[in-house]
C-alpha cells in the first residue's frame, strides 16, 4: 500500500475527534465477537434431537402429495386439496397436529403437577380468608372492648354524679355522715389513718362501679326520692313511680 499523502483531502476529511479511536476499536470488537458466534453456530455438530425435530417440521410443512395412500383414497372420494372433510364440508382443513412428548416424565404427571397446583392455590386462599375473618374479628374484639370502656367511662361519671346529688341530698337533712363512706365524694385532702376509714375502703373497693352505682340509686329513690338521670326530686314514692321512667340509664334513654 502506498503512503497516505498528509495533505490530501481523504485525510484532512477524516473524523479526529478526542476518544472517536476508542468508540471505533469498541465496535469492531464487538461485531467479530457477533460474527465468531455465528460462525460457531454454523460449523457446531447439531444434536440427535435437534436433527431429529427439524426433519420432523421439514416433513409437517409439506403438503401430502399423491404418494401417499390416504391422500389417494381421498381424492378419489372427491377430495380436492385444501377442502374440509365432511360431506358437507364442515369439517377440519388442516390435520391434527402432533403432540410430541419430550420429557422423562410418566404418564399422569401433568395431572399430579395440575392438581398440586391446583391445591396449593386453594391452601393459598384459605389463608387468605383465615387471615381476613382473624381481622375482623380482632375489630370486633377492639370495637367491643371501646364500647365497654366507654359505658364504664359512662358509669363512673354517673357515680360521681350521685355521689355529689347524694352528699347534698343527705347535707340538707342534716346528716353529716354518709350511710357509706363512698355514698358521698371523697376529699382530695382528706387523710386517711383511721383503721375504720381503712376497712371501709377494703370494703368498697371489692364493689364494681356498677354495683355501687345500683346500691346508690336505690339509696336516692328511697331516701330522697331521687333520680339522678330525670335530675328531679319527686315528692313521694308514689310521685316517683309514677313520674320516672325507671332506676337505670337504659330506661331513661
Amino acid at each position: 500500500d502506498e503512503e497516505e499523502d498528509y495533505m490530501s483531502d481523504l485525510f484532512l476529511k477524516q473524523d479526529v475527534r478526542p476518544g472517536l479511536p476508542m468508540v471505533r476499536r469498541v465496535k469492531e470488537a464487538i461485531q467479530k465477537e457477533e460474527k465468531q458466534k455465528e460462525a460457531n453456530e454454523k460449523n457446531r455438530q447439531k444434536s440427535i434431537k435437534e436433527e431429529e425435530k427439524e426433519r420432523r417440521d421439514l416433513v409437517l410443512k409439506s403438503a401430502l402429495g399423491n404418494e401417499n395412500k390416504g391422500f389417494a383414497l381421498l381424492q378419489k372420494m372427491g377430495y380436492k386439496s385444501g377442502q374440509a372433510l365432511g360431506k358437507s364440508g364442515e369439517g377440519i382443513v388442516e390435520p391434527i397436529p402432533l403432540n410430541i412428548k419430550t420429557g422423562r416424565s410418566g404418564l399422569g404427571h401433568e395431572e399430579l403437577k395440575k392438581r398440586k397446583a391446583e391445591e396449593k392455590l386453594e391452601n393459598y386462599r384459605q389463608k387468605l380468608h383465615m387471615k381476613k375473618q382473624a381481622n375482623e374479628q380482632a375489630a370486633d374484639q377492639f370495637r367491643v372492648r371501646f364500647k365497654n370502656k366507654q359505658e364504664e367511662r359512662k358509669m363512673e361519671g354517673d357515680l360521681r354524679k350521685s355521689q355529689r346529688a347524694c352528699q347534698q341530698l343527705d347535707m340538707q337533712k342534716d346528716i353529716d355522715v354518709p350511710k357509706e363512706t363512698w355514698y358521698w365524694l371523697e376529699p382530695e385532702e382528706e387523710d386517711k389513718k383511721d383503721e375504720e376509714d381503712k376497712e371501709d375502703e377494703c370494703t368498697s373497693s371489692d364493689l364494681s362501679v356498677s354495683e355501687k352505682l345500683h346500691i346508690l340509686t336505690a339509696y336516692l329513690r328511697g331516701e330522697h326520692f331521687y333520680c339522678i338521670w330525670c335530675g328531679t326530686t319527686y315528692e313521694d314514692s308514689e310521685d316517683l313511680s309514677s313520674n320516672c321512667p325507671g332506676d337505670s340509664a337504659a330506661d331513661h334513654d
